[in-house]
């Protein structure tokens, strides 16, 4: 039954969109695109795009896109170009200018798209047809007008309009036709603007002209524009003017004839309605002529009423054609609707009788289902509560658990700094001392740092329960990257008497991983391998590259006690501890390893046969990874370092003066540390230390070098002070460390966000850490050499925001200031709201001179630039860059460039 109701309502749907479709049926459109090339032209151009209007609504299937190009070529190319693309099937264009648009039209022409040009021509052939007006003709029926009434006597004034276009050119050359064959009547030529006025000539000839008969003009605006002209010096019924286009209604040339402003006006039809009606026949195919000349006539004051009539009725009649089609329009749309609606009923009813026999037979099979479905949901709702519950607690319970030992595992890593660092400087201290010591030291070391893998292998497992990690791979070596990690066990092979060896059948074979976490799968491996192999065994590493499956293989085996086959599925099962290992484990290495392994879309498997082998099986080239985790250089988060005693640390360095020291501010918590790093680095830079509390007054009170920065501290954390300090004008240069515990990729982002030039994770190593405070003051010399070198084009530059917006403040007010020998830096920082002190040790930081040392420079550069340029003398000079007097200014001069002002001035 339920699929009979289904068909019945699809049907009634199906219904539905058939009717809609039926009655919204389109014919296919015939798209006109017309350009027209000028949107404000007093009233003709308007009545050409009414005309067009009006022609195409009595065609129904037509549409009519006018757009205007308000007097730019670029605009109008842009807009033919659009009606290309929209594959227009007529384009008509009222060219603005004759030239720029030919390729464009003639790319229309390549296209199969017809092309009308109206009004104005262009300079090509290859468009379909032209109308417009005879312009010539135009002329010669003023200048015609002219001769036969002033009997070829008379002064006139031939007012032009733009000379680019064709209109302009054959008006004009009309017009002369005629004149120059009466030598008694004078033309005098002038231009008009593009705004339809006479330009200021024509004001110098009504005064110097005892009398002037004629004024002929481009069209009817200019001639208006003249009689008021000449109707402000009186001379309104002197002169008599004659205009072109011959409008309807008000200002329109006909409306000007009634009233006696001008004389006469030539018509000049609009041809909109023509060029529509040109359009559809060549859509028709039938054959069109190449030029479509529109009549004209002379208008005056004989025939102006006649016209004006004639052109009022068929207004009329053309708004009575368009109010009887948007009647007819309404109409279709109200019976479409209605037809639509008692369709759309139609189906409804159809639909809704189905749906009452369904819900009747439906309503007696749920009464007698509704029952058995109540009892079976109570035991269900029940079961899933207790679910829920308890799946809640465990969720809660676990999590609970893993936070404490991530937190726990954080805090570790502090002392592990401590003990690390401090190792490494017995180490240094007592190298010297015999094997003994040395061994001592060497397994502290060795220890803290299996603490630390410990510590990172929880971590690291957190991170695959969250599913943070991030693939970062790179092209590498597989050869390469094995020899760099076994010879962290050369030692132990050697003095266990274990034969270790490393083999490949393609020394050259590369593979994109990420070198940290493979770095952590070989060493889980290896160290499972040393852990269980016994004396005089055998541990092996094979990297076989197999072309055929475009795989390459890994091969760790060892000859130790081995896993028992029942048990070979449940090895890499997170905290798995085999039934025949007696050692102690974490039971996490091998679940993180087939993890990492599987992030590269590779896999792990496990043979055990005496001993065991896992077999590592990695794709080659990068097509299986996502561009965005490969990398072009490899960011290695830890790596392997050689034993204690074979690393170089940091030397003691001989104490400079307090002077030349650069100044650290420490930012940190834990007295411990803070005593330990202070003591390690207050011989060689000035050391300031804060416990958090009060870290962004101490660092605008010292406006240290450097600033290192703990991230968990008791008030606001690295990161805020960090964004503080960066978002500060006073600080904003100043380089900053974070250092943190913290090493997920979410910790760097933030670091980012918040400023920090370095981001360091606990533990450090004090070589590290030295080496990262040297690169950063290295960097800001660079900074300061180029600032110093580039102080007046620091907008040029591209090294901090913050800098370069502090020194072009700093910079703009110099500059305003330049020429006041009393200007003292205490009123320069008085308007960066800086105090002195600080403004000077910024100054200090970024440019390596002082504050008054900075605005000297400015003063000589202006001053050089000066004695170049100018015609002032060197007085003048000195007292116009701020100095207090000449003899001064000379001395400062000859000390900075080598020369006096004279000799430079006389030099260039």
């Amino acid at each position: 039954m339920s699929r009979r109701v289904c068909f019945i309502l699809l049907a009634g749907f199906l219904c539905i969109l058939n009717s809609c479709n039926s009655s919204e049926e389109d014919e296919d459109v015939i798209a006109i695109g017309f350009s027209q090339s000028i949107s404000e032209d007093n009233g003709w151009r308007t009545s050409m795009n009414h005309a067009m209007e009006v022609e195409v609504s009595l065609h129904p299937g037509i549409s009519l896109k006018i757009y205007n190009a308000n007097r730019k070529a670029k605009t109008q190319i842009a807009h033919i170009e659009k009606m290309i693309k929209d594959k227009s099937s007529v384009i008509i264009i009222s060219p603005f200018e004759s030239d720029s648009i030919v390729p464009v039209i003639e790319k229309a022409k390549a296209k199969g798209i017809p092309v009308i040009i109206v009004d104005r021509k262009v300079n090509t052939p290859n468009y379909t047809a032209y109308l417009g007006a005879d312009n010539i003709e135009v002329g010669r029926l003023a200048g015609k007008h002219i001769v036969s009434s002033s009997n070829g006597q008379a002064n006139v004034i031939e007012i032009k309009g733009d000379l680019k276009i064709s209109p302009g050119l054959e008006r004009s050359l009309g017009f002369k036709q005629i004149v120059k064959q009466y030598p008694g009547i004078k033309v005098f030529t002038i231009d008009s603007d593009d705004f339809g006025h006479p330009k200021t000539n024509y004001i110098k000839l009504l005064d110097s002209l005892p009398t002037i008969d004629y004024v002929y003009a481009f069209n009817d605006i200019i001639a208006y524009n003249a009689w008021k002209i000449a109707k402000s010096k009186g001379l309104e019924k002197k002169i008599k003017f004659i205009g072109v286009d011959g409008l309807n209604g008000p200002y329109g040339g006909i409306q000007l004839v009634k009233e006696g402003a001008l004389e006469s006006t030539v018509l000049y039809p609009t041809g909109g309605s023509e060029a529509i009606k040109l359009a559809l026949r060549i859509l028709n195919k039938e054959i069109v002529p190449k030029n479509n000349k529109l009549n004209t006539i002379l208008i005056d004051s004989l025939n102006a009423d006649i016209m004006s009539n004639q052109f009022d009725k068929i207004t009329i009649q053309q708004s009575d054609i368009e109010q009887q089609q948007s009647v007819i329009k309404n109409q279709e749309k109200k019976y479409s609707t209605q037809n639509n609606l008692l369709k759309l009923l139609i189906s409804l009813f159809v639909i809704v009788l189905s749906l009452a026999i369904y819900s009747i037979y439906s309503g007696i099979t749920i009464r007698r289902k509704k029952k058995e479905l109540e009892e079976t949901n109570k035991k269900v709702v029940s079961q899933r509560n207790e679910i829920e519950k308890f799946s809640e607690e465990l969720k809660l319970s676990n999590e609970a658990r893993l936070n404490f030992f991530t937190g726990l595992s954080h805090e570790f890593k502090t002392p592990l700094t401590l003990i690390l660092s401090s190792i490494e400087s017995l180490g240094n201290e007592f190298k010297n001392k015999g094997a003994s010591v040395n061994k001592e030291i060497n397994l502290m070391y060795n220890n803290s740092r299996r603490l630390l893998r410990l510590i990172n292998q929880l971590l690291d497992y957190r991170k695959t329960e969250d599913q943070k990690f991030i693939l970062r791979a790179s092209k590498t070596n597989i050869l390469d990257f094995s020899k760099s990690i076994i010879g962290d066990f050369d030692r132990e092979a050697k003095k266990r008497n274990i034969d270790f060896s490393l083999t490949t059948n393609n020394p050259e074979r590369e593979v994109y991983i990420d070198r940290n976490l493979m770095d952590k799968v070989y060493f889980n491996l290896l160290s499972n391998a040393f852990k269980f192999t016994p004396e005089k065994g055998k541990i092996s590493i094979a990297i076989k590259e197999d072309k055929g499956n475009g795989t390459v293989k890994i091969y760790f085996k060892d000859s130790g006690i081995g896993i028992p086959e029942n048990e070979l599925k449940e090895v890499f099962n997170a905290f798995y501890q085999g039934s025949n290992n007696y050692r102690n484990s974490s039971g996490i290495g091998l679940h993180l390893s087939k993890s990492f392994v599987e992030l590269h879309k590779g896999k792990i498997e496990i043979n055990s046969k005496n001993g065991a082998e896992f077999v590592i099986t990695l794709p080659l080239g990068k097509e299986h990874l996502d561009e965005k985790y490969i990398i072009k250089e490899p960011i290695l988060d830890f790596v392997h370092e050689p034993d204690y005693l074979d690393s170089e640390f940091i030397q003691s360095v001989e104490p400079k003066s307090t002077e030349d020291k650069y100044s650290i501010l420490y930012i940190e918590d834990n007295e411990e540390l803070l005593d330990f790093v202070s003591h390690k680095f207050s011989a060689e830079y000035t050391f300031f230390a804060s416990d958090g509390t009060d870290a962004i007054e101490r660092a605008l009170e010292l406006i240290p070098d450097i600033i290192i920065c703990d991230l968990n501290l008791p008030e606001k954390n690295g990161f805020q002070i960090c964004e503080i300090l960066k978002k500060d004008l006073r600080t904003s240069h100043i380089p900053i460390i974070i250092l943190t515990a913290s090493d997920d990729q979410e910790s760097y982002l933030k670091a980012l966000e918040s400023g920090a030039d370095i981001f360091l994770t606990k533990p450090f190593n004090l070589k590290v850490l030295a080496q990262s405070i040297k690169g950063l003051l290295f960097n800001r010399e660079k900074l300061r050499f180029y600032y110093t070198n580039n102080i007046l084009n620091i907008e040029d530059g591209d090294f901090g925001v913050s800098e370069q917006d502090f020194l072009r403040k700093l910079n703009d007010l110099i500059a305003k200031n330049l020429d006041n020998s009393a200007y003292t830096v205490e009123d320069l920082a008085r308007s960066l709201t800086i105090s002195r002190v600080q403004l000077y040790r910024k100054v200090k930081a970024i440019l390596g001179i002082s504050v008054s040392d900075h605005i000297n420079n400015m003063r000589l550069d202006k001053s050089k630039e000066l004695l170049k340029k100018s015609d002032q003398n060197i007085s003048e000079i000195a007292y116009a860059v701020g100095f207090s007097s000449p003899n001064y200014f000379s001395t400062s001069f000859k000390n900075k460039f080598g020369v006096s002002p004279k000799e430079y001035k006389n030099k260039k």
